[in-house]
């Protein structure tokens, strides 16, 4: 689903009423009729309708994902996705414990249009090159990344991550997945290339290589980039799975 298909930015359009839009055969901006009757969307609706696809239009072709972030209700900022693949950076880290104020950032990968980077503390883990990752990004892809990720850079590192942010946790119980990444991945065949390691096991490889276990990092380093990469897949099978169970039940009867 695209967020051209999309009314619920609209204040006083929510799922019920573009649903009926949809149902009227106006599935995108461009099929609009303000003529017609369509239960819920009297003159004063219509006419923000228009507004608001006049305006959108001019932010989706510069690709300013950043006003769909803030104009689409939270729990159905999923539909941005489709439009700001290319451009998503799926982000993890890992650190030495769960809390931001005491603990610290040990690796941080990040997975964009099919390369990943891996930053490491006392390398190249810095405030500016983690500032120039989310840069290069229109849209953030974490899971639970909204309550650790994103807080935990910022207060490790002293720096705001703006960028617009998607936090697949949320999609993903929308359609029933719950519990932590590893399970889900699990659920939806989401395969691994290494035997699966805890947060425990992450604090460990790194005390282990600051005793000198370089080979501790390689494996720290490989979990970390493999946990970046798989949720630009979980993304895809989650988005996919809520277009199906949203959109085509109505455009595709």
């Amino acid at each position: 689903m695209r967020i051209e298909n999309s009314f619920i930015p609209v204040r006083g359009v929510g799922e019920a009423t573009e649903r009926r839009l949809w149902e009227r055969g106006m599935t995108d901006w461009d099929a609009f009729d303000p003529s017609a009757d369509v239960s819920g969307v009297g003159p004063t609706t219509a006419g923000r309708i228009e507004s608001f696809i006049a305006e959108a239009w001019t932010h989706l072709d510069d690709g300013n994902a950043a006003f769909f972030d803030g104009a689409f209700p939270s729990g159905e900022r999923w539909r941005l996705y489709e439009n700001f693949r290319a451009e998503t950076c799926f982000f993890d880290i890992e650190t030495t414990g769960l809390d931001e104020r005491r603990d610290e950032v040990t690796t941080v990968s990040f997975h964009r249009d099919g390369e990943t980077t891996t930053l490491v503390q006392g390398e190249d883990l810095t405030a500016e090159r983690v500032r120039e990752q989310f840069r290069e990004a229109e849209l953030l892809a974490t899971f639970n990344g909204a309550r650790f990720d994103v807080p935990f850079l910022e207060t490790s590192l002293d720096i705001e991550v703006e960028t617009p942010h998607l936090d697949l946790m949320y999609p993903c119980k929308r359609i029933g997945l719950s519990g932590g990444l590893k399970p889900i991945e699990k659920e939806l065949g989401i395969d691994r290339d290494r035997p699966d390691i805890s947060g425990r096991d992450a604090v460990r490889l790194w005390r282990e290589y600051e005793r000198g276990d370089e080979s501790s990092l390689e494996t720290l380093v490989s979990y970390n980039r493999e946990d970046a990469v798989n949720l630009r897949a979980l993304a895809d099978t989650v988005c996919e799975t809520l277009h199906d169970d949203v959109f085509s039940p109505v455009v595709e009867p």
